[in-house]
């Protein structure tokens, strides 16, 4: 007998019987923006804000999921997601939506400090990055992607060798998705994609820096296939990498349209499959 101004007990229409006995693939929450901290490798750690994505699997005997517990997983871990606790994450959604598999996407801005190339002055430049992640049934991650998009400078080749005075240059974006056996920073990988372009960009330039980037881009000329092909050099060597791929979208000074340009590599020890 309930006692007098107790509630009654809620149904939980959710884990109700559903008999069309059909499984969904993915049910979960999208677009959930949240404050996150992420790993940062001069300062420790960096508050940033994350789009996320989180699914698992629904039963073919299930009527729904507990789209709440999503986000309740996030904030038990006190907005902390990086490349090393995504697999926990992953695993404690699976137990607390009692599901099979479970997925989650991650996408957030990350800030760096960079210094003026002559003058020093400090200014901040913001990167795309993302995490994507996905787990079996068996708790193996059976996919886990980490991905970054940096702004970069590049200058024609082509204007270059057949103009007389100057030659056009541009801003562009290039966007590496890369899987891996272990930890790495996502300095480090911004490093390398910078290191390939015809000169990397500043949020804040004197005088003096302008005159440093403007002649660095003029003396390494690079079309957007040299930028991707020139980065995929660089992580082929990457033995902890095990598959990538690079684009590279340049946005036209002289064009109504970007150039463009994308592989896909499997890494093998070392070597390009």
């Amino acid at each position: 007998m309930r006692r007098s101004g107790a509630e009654p007990r809620m149904k939980d229409v959710q884990s109700s019987h559903d008999s069309r006995h059909i499984e969904i693939d993915k049910v979960g929450v999208k677009n959930v923006t949240y404050p996150i901290t992420v790993l940062d490798k001069a300062n420790g750690f960096q508050h940033t804000i994350a789009t996320i994505n989180m699914y698992v699997n629904l039963p073919h005997n299930y009527k729904g999921t507990h789209m709440s517990r999503f986000v309740e997983i996030l904030h038990s871990k006190k907005s902390m997601i990086n490349m090393k606790n995504l697999p926990d994450i992953l695993r404690e959604t699976k137990q607390k939506l009692h599901a099979q598999a479970a997925h989650m996407e991650v996408r957030f801005p990350y800030f760096i400090m960079k210094d003026a190339p002559v003058t020093g002055t400090p200014g901040y430049i913001e990167y795309s990055c993302g995490f994507v992640g996905h787990m079996d049934k068996d708790d193996v991650m059976r996919d886990f992607t980490v991905s970054v998009s940096v702004p970069v400078t590049t200058l024609c080749p082509c204007s270059k060798e057949i103009s007389a005075h100057g030659a056009h240059n541009q801003r562009g974006v290039v966007t590496v998705n890369l899987r891996f056996k272990k930890f790495f920073w996502i300095e480090d990988l911004i490093s390398t994609i910078e290191g390939c372009s015809s000169c990397d960009i500043f949020s804040v330039l004197k005088r003096q820096d302008e005159k440093y980037v403007t002649e660095k881009a003029y003396l390494n000329p690079k079309f957007v296939e040299d930028v991707v092909r020139d980065v995929a050099g660089k992580l082929t060597k990457e033995q902890n990498i095990t598959w990538f791929t690079i684009e590279a979208e340049n946005f036209e000074s002289i064009h109504n349209h970007s150039a463009y340009a994308y592989l896909e590599r499997t890494n093998d020890k070392g070597g390009i499959i």
